[in-house]
């Protein structure tokens, strides 16, 4: 429970106690801050997808907002903000199984074996396309592309683009797509009338897949292993995207492969085995 400024009670919200908890954690420099919950930890896939999906012991700051960014429902994506700079562990338990020890969650984890820690999606998303042979070489396209996805306010969760600049792909909610590619296209009108871009288009019905793990960096053959296993399931990939970090490397497939591609992947790096 919370006030107003003018003493009128209010509640923080769904998702709210979290982030106001690590806050107030992050201001007492209390040794940690635990989040009770409903499930026994962070878990290395959503169980309902994935019936092997196991409770993780530790994970890195960066590993649980990547993971929570893409989806993973146990904590607000903010949580672990006001932990970091202070480096406060942060204690993930279950309120209905209270002796599990739950999921740790501090700065590194150097104890633990490097690879995949764990298996993400977000559904309800499309795909944007901005397709051109005249985009080669045309400084700014991407700077105004993102310009009028800016004045949206919509929330881009991945971008892809090849390295002709032929095409720039990226990832919004669904319910953004449409207002998306409208201001697109009257951004682009005279591009368009010109030929120098042919198409500004969505694709609906597609999940981000998100192979998360800080320890995945600098380890061979981690994407060879991703790509094989949707490879077996004959799961087309649409789109990659990977950051300079190599915590997450993020994929995109339709949603009627979207539960295959998670329990493929987690079976290939069998992170349903402790």
């Amino acid at each position: 429970m919370a006030a107003t400024e003018n003493g009128i009670p209010t509640t923080l919200g769904r998702g709210g106690s979290d982030y106001s908890g690590a806050i107030i954690g992050a201001a007492l420099n209390v040794d940690e801050i635990q989040i009770w919950t409903d499930v026994d930890g962070v878990l290395t896939a959503d169980p309902r997808i994935v019936k092997n999906a196991r409770c993780l012991e530790e994970l890195t700051y960066e590993e649980v907002a990547e993971l929570a960014f893409y989806g993973a429902k146990v904590l607000h994506p903010k949580t672990v903000t006001p932990a970091i700079e202070k480096k406060i562990p942060v204690r993930v338990l279950n309120t209905f199984n209270p002796t599990h020890p739950g999921t740790r969650i501090i700065e590194s984890t150097p104890n633990r074996p490097l690879g995949v820690k764990a298996i993400t999606a977000i559904k309800e998303m499309q795909m944007i396309t901005v397709a051109g042979r005249g985009m080669m070489g045309v400084p700014g396209i991407a700077a105004r592309t993102f310009g009028a996805v800016a004045r949206q306010s919509a929330n881009v969760l991945m971008i892809s683009q090849s390295s002709s600049e032929q095409s720039i792909c990226f990832v919004v909610p669904a319910k953004e797509a449409a207002r998306v590619v409208q201001t697109l296209q009257i951004e682009f009108e005279r591009e368009l009338k010109q030929h120098l871009i042919e198409d500004i288009h969505s694709q609906t019905d597609i999940v981000i897949v998100a192979v998360v793990g800080t320890g995945m960096k600098g380890v061979p053959g981690i994407a060879a292993r991703v790509f094989n296993a949707l490879g077996s399931h004959n799961i087309n990939v649409i789109a990659i995207a990977q950051g300079a970090s190599e915590a997450n490397i993020s994929l995109v497939v339709i949603r009627a492969e979207s539960d295959v591609a998670v329990q493929a992947i987690h079976d290939a790096f069998s992170l349903g085995e402790k």
